[in-house]
């Protein structure tokens, strides 16, 4: 094991965090806020403690896949404690615990909470708990790559233990071009996406911060009302960026590079679009059928809703916990299922259920001619068998936690509805869930040891899981030779 470069990427994060908090800084100092004190504190020791750790390159830069998991949980849970403590030194959030739940699922773009009155937290911090979605929808790691190259292939083992889906591929040859593509568009698509809310007539505060919320899918609102106070074209024009954020980025790369007969037939983006489309129009029916009303209001907030689940952002114009039962299970159904691998969205993602719904036509294939040969294809190409493997282990692992966690949060005494939606919400990066902590509830009245279970949930949830048990591992410790 590389200790020395998995503290020399750790050093780098701390300087990350050091200067991201210099923006809620500001803001705290615009509007004159006491938060602006414990901001500057947990900057400097940020600072101080990146420059220390990471002042001297280590001799030994071999940088393996072992490494590369460990670095990356390691720096995600570390970013989580240090940026925990605005909201604790503050005051504003007296229990550690709570504060590295809020931030947490800040930097795993989930956007569940434990406040009852986000508002009294104050514009400076307001500003970084959905900054940190913004951080952390893209990945911190992979802006690393972007200034700290490591050569030699080893970047690549961060890359791919940070990014979301069954595989990722360097969309140019060298890993830090490819980071720095992505980071590009995805700068240009939040510039873009702030200007259009800005010109919809949102506040410039609210559009900055829900800016950041929609393109890293994170769902942090910055009013109690959540997004209902929002006018109908702004919460429209949100619904947009948030499906537009859920499709693979190397969508846009593709039509960047005018490739756009590529970019146009990726078999993913279609399937995604295609759940957006059945599932709207189903809620909205639904709504329609069993509570009447406007078909137009019907259909605007159930694309909302649709949109906002699906991508795994979380904001909510409503409260569809209100909605009748099948909606509420279609949309679990949207919680599990997730956005397109490659996006900033989580949940399982679109990708992995077409391998399996092809896998599965596969089997029932070869049971009825068993001296048939064939392989599963996605996006035109052929699929190999590791990456077959790795959706068959991803997925058994996922079940594995998943009801693992509820049979754990069940001991606080909450129903199954609760407890399940909760794990659902956490684990896929969601929000909300239903029942006692459905889009107008909060997570306040689990007991610390389920909010600890939800933060290796949220954490597990964005990282795809491996990389957080391979630290569980004592073959991960061993020394190899």
């Amino acid at each position: 094991m590389n200790f020395g470069m998995i503290v020399y990427i750790l050093a780098w994060v701390l300087k990350i965090e050091a200067l991201s908090l210099l923006l809620p800084l500001l803001i705290s100092l615009i509007y004159r806020e006491q938060s602006a004190v414990p901001i500057l504190l947990v900057a400097l020791l940020s600072g101080i403690f990146g420059t220390v750790l990471g002042f001297k390159k280590p001799r030994k830069t071999a940088f393996y896949a072992r490494e590369g998991f460990v670095a990356v949980a390691g720096c995600w849970i570390v970013l989580s404690l240090v940026g925990a403590l605005p909201f604790f030194l503050s005051g504003r959030i007296p229990r550690y615990v709570d504060a590295v739940f809020e931030i947490v699922s800040g930097f795993t773009t989930t956007g569940s909470s434990i406040l009852g009155d986000v508002e009294l937290l104050g514009k400076g911090l307001l500003f970084w708990r959905s900054f940190s979605h913004w951080i952390g929808g893209m990945g911190v790691l992979v802006l690393v790559l972007t200034i700290l190259p490591l050569g030699g292939g080893y970047n690549l083992m961060i890359m791919k233990a940070e990014s979301p889906g069954p595989d990722v591929s360097k969309m140019v040859p060298r890993v830090a071009d490819s980071a720095k593509a992505l980071y590009k568009i995805y700068l240009a698509l939040t510039v873009l996406m702030i200007a259009v809310f800005l010109l919809t007539g949102m506040p410039l505060f609210d559009s900055l911060c829900i800016g950041f919320g929609t393109a890293g899918t994170g769902g942090f609102a910055v009013r109690n009302s959540g997004m209902a106070d929002y006018s109908m074209l702004s919460q429209f024009c949100i619904t947009i960026f948030m499906i537009l954020f859920g499709v693979n980025f190397n969508v846009y790369y593709l039509m960047q590079k005018r490739r756009f007969r590529d970019s146009l037939h990726s078999e993913e983006a279609r399937y995604y679009l295609l759940i957006i489309a059945f599932s709207t129009l189903f809620i909205a029916f639904q709504i329609l059928r069993q509570c009447g009303g406007d078909f137009l209001y019907a259909l605007h907030h159930s694309f909302f809703t649709v949109g906002s689940i699906i991508t795994t952002t979380g904001f909510s114009s409503l409260d569809f916990n209100l909605w009748p039962a099948p909606c509420q299970m279609l949309l679990l159904f949207l919680m599990i299922c997730g956005a397109c691998a490659g996006s900033t969205g989580g949940g399982i993602k679109v990708s992995r259920l077409i391998i399996m719904g092809k896998e599965i036509g596969k089997e029932m294939h070869l049971i009825i001619h068993p001296e048939a040969v064939r392989r599963i294809r996605l996006e035109g190409k052929s699929l190999d068998h590791p990456i077959v493997r790795s959706v068959n282990c991803y997925l058994i692992l996922y079940c594995f936690l998943f009801m693992s966690s509820v049979f754990l949060l069940s001991f606080d005494g909450f129903d199954f509805t609760t407890n399940f939606s909760a794990v659902a919400a956490t684990f896929n990066n969601i929000g909300p869930g239903l029942g006692m902590v459905g889009p107008v509830r909060n997570f306040s009245a689990y007991s610390d040891f389920s909010k600890l279970v939800m933060i290796f949930d949220m954490l597990a949830g964005r990282l795809e899981i491996l990389p957080m048990l391979i630290l569980f591992s004592h073959r991960t410790w061993r020394k190899t030779n």
